[in-house]
């Protein structure tokens, strides 16, 4: 690490703290002894989501949670569960190694952490991703949820 007062490319590490998503550290440079605070954070791969039209778009972690927030309206999930939705869909690509991922399969991430939560938000949830076209695909969700099937389409 290069020292900011002298720039020196050494230094030592007098404190080290995780804080938020990242880690405080303290420094001390070897050559002049002035001391310094960095950041360090997990540079997490860019996901591109490949839509079901074909094109493809960076993945917006705020669109997810926007979406999810619509499913979830006047039910009691925390914007804890939320987030750590949203956490575990990015954790799972990164944890592949992979770059790409289907608007598919996130949706079905979604799906299995709202069902596991709130079966009001997952039905809600699911009515905007399935884009169901008539009612007997929507009730056949609802029975699959009763019953303990996962998707619709897996019948």
């Amino acid at each position: 690490m290069i020292c900011p007062f002298c720039g020196f490319s050494e230094s030592k590490v007098i404190d080290s703290r995780p804080k938020d998503d990242r880690i405080k550290r303290r420094r001390e440079c070897i050559k002049c002894s002035s001391r310094f605070t960095t950041f360090e954070f997990i540079e997490r791969p860019i996901i591109m989501v490949e839509k079901r039209s074909g094109s493809y778009e960076p993945f917006n972690r705020n669109k997810l949670i926007a979406g999810i927030f619509n499913a979830i309206k006047k039910r009691p999930v925390t914007i804890e569960q939320v987030e750590n939705i949203a956490d575990s869909i990015e954790n799972h690509f990164a944890n592949e190694l992979r770059n790409v991922a289907k608007s598919k399969e996130i949706g079905e991430l979604v799906l299995e952490k709202l069902r596991e939560i709130d079966s009001i938000a997952y039905i809600r949830f699911a009515s905007v991703y399935e884009d169901f076209t008539d009612i007997t695909s929507f009730v056949a969700v609802i029975s699959n949820l009763e019953s303990g099937v996962v998707y619709a389409d897996e019948q």
